[in-house]
């Protein structure tokens, strides 16, 4: 079966909805009434769709935004990267916070069309890239936001080595994260904590305690 257009896929199965602990953003998102949320993986599959975590605001990605959001000076006037951005919330955060330019990038199309999506739902401009930059040298960032990106280990480790390499060469790093079981127990500060409100079709619980990290130099 041909995967539908991405864009148009998102816009039919998705309603405009605010992070509840980001009301300032109003994003493309899965909820109980449209389709999408009671897809299986193996459904996505034969539709020939990736499982749509762009989709969804996760608790990390939600900190993360809402740590920015209440310290622009964080980002601005700095180029930043967003790993992993899936709907561009920590993308769009970052610009709103002041940011000089903002790269979202996702190695998944669908995630590529709901950050280009969202941003212009939030009037933002956000440079977006479907390349895998994991080992890749720094490309003038001086800031990279990884939100909810520890739930998988050889993911995990790979992105943490890549990381930990680029603050060496002096940029600032952030992970927000629920306490997924792959987050690096060593080399990382914690800067704030927040309870994010979830669901339980996609946790174990209706709040996640999520934490702000700082990434520290080797």
């Amino acid at each position: 079966m041909t995967p539908p257009d991405p864009a148009a896929f998102i816009r039919a199965n998705t309603i405009l909805h605010e992070p509840p602990l980001i009301p300032e953003i109003r994003l493309h998102l899965a909820s109980e009434i449209v389709p999408i949320w009671q897809m299986t993986e193996e459904e996505l599959e034969k539709s020939g769709l990736p499982p749509p975590f762009w989709a969804f605001a996760w608790a990390g990605g939600q900190a993360l935004s809402r740590y920015i959001l209440d310290h622009p000076e964080v980002v601005r006037g700095k180029r930043v990267l967003d790993f992993g951005s899936g709907s561009g919330l920590i993308a769009i955060a970052a610009m709103k916070a002041g940011a000089s330019s903002v790269l979202a990038a996702d190695i998944d199309a669908f995630a590529v069309a709901s950050i280009s999506l969202n941003a212009e739902v939030n009037n933002v401009s956000v440079l977006v890239s479907g390349d895998d930059l994991v080992g890749a040298a720094n490309g003038g960032w001086d800031v990279i936001l990884i939100g909810d990106m520890c739930y998988e280990r050889p993911l995990a480790e790979r992105i943490e080595i890549w990381v930990r390499g680029l603050v060496a060469e002096g940029a600032a790093a952030l992970i927000g994260d629920p306490g997924r079981t792959y987050l690096p127990k060593t080399g990382l500060e914690k800067i704030i904590s927040y309870a994010v409100k979830t669901t339980r079709e996609l946790e174990d619980t209706d709040v996640r305690n999520t934490s702000v990290w700082r990434v520290l130099a080797a």
